[in-house]
């Protein structure tokens, strides 16, 4: 589900709030500018000093593909790279070169383009899964960012908090504003605590999921095209493939998974 991230963040941020206010508390109390400034603008030095530029430079991208990545069609795939096999197996591998362009996974489409130019099964295999290779150290790199946010923020928290009871120690003899001092100071914990484990560590959680998934899916084309090259049947490329899909999506025993994007592929090859 495309939003479930959003409503997993949003249900973190009510249920703090929420049990903040049946505390007593002020939840609004946190937004406090000084140690706001502390913990998000020294989390945010810290991690562009600690990080290749290129990472920080994708970082607004990266929270939007956290909040609207697409799940991955793996139904869809099976579907698109048996039809593939149907026209091969019909009409010979040249068949497909018609249909190369036309498809919209870069990864697909070179991994067939390889195939129709008579590349070495081996060599195949070895270019698709360097490019596989380069594909998790990107994704590597585009989550650590907030791996390494995860863990300043809790610390300038600290620091916020030390910076607000040097403030308290300094004012000892006006005892009657002590007690709000003191709760000011810790604010900074709290907010850094809190982006920490609400925000940072999430998200980057969420974005090496999205890589295994992608990956997985990748895995599964690498395993059709290498299928589609050794000349296999349909049917038995089509139950390799589902192997890569979990059981409750599968289809029933006997069903073909063709009539959707596979057919499609098969028609415009044949």
């Amino acid at each position: 589900m495309k939003v479930s991230s959003l409503i997993g963040l949003v249900i973190a941020i009510a249920g703090i709030f929420l049990g903040a206010t049946l505390e007593g508390s002020n939840a609004l109390a946190v937004l406090n500018l000084p140690a706001m400034l502390i913990v998000l603008g020294g989390t945010l030095g810290a991690t562009i000093a600690g990080s290749n530029f290129e990472a920080i430079k994708n970082i607004p991208k990266l929270y939007m593909k956290v909040f609207s990545a697409a799940p991955q069609d793996l139904i869809g795939k099976v579907g698109e790279l048996v039809g593939y096999a149907e026209a091969a197996r019909r009409d010979g591998l040249l068949a497909l070169d018609e249909v190369t362009n036309s498809i919209e996974d870069p990864f697909t489409r070179k991994g067939l383009q390889l195939v129709v130019d008579g590349t070495d099964p081996d060599l195949v295999a070895d270019i698709l899964e360097s490019e596989n290779a380069a594909m998790r150290k990107r994704h590597a790199m585009g989550a650590a960012p907030f791996d390494k946010a995860g863990g300043y923020a809790p610390t300038m928290g600290i620091v916020g908090t030390v910076y607000g009871l040097i403030h308290v120690l300094g004012n000892l003899n006006q005892p009657e504003t002590l007690g709000p001092m003191i709760a000011a100071a810790f604010l900074a914990t709290l907010c850094g605590v809190g982006a920490a484990n609400v925000v940072f560590i999430p998200i980057g959680t969420r974005l090496k999921q999205l890589s295994v998934e992608e990956l997985h899916a990748r895995e599964l084309v690498v395993e059709g095209i290498l299928a589609i090259q050794a000349g296999d049947n349909p049917r038995v490329v089509q139950e390799k493939l589902l192997t890569f899909v979990p059981p409750s999506q599968r289809p029933a025993d006997g069903e073909s998974v063709t009539a959707g994007a596979g057919a499609g592929a098969a028609k415009a090859a044949a």
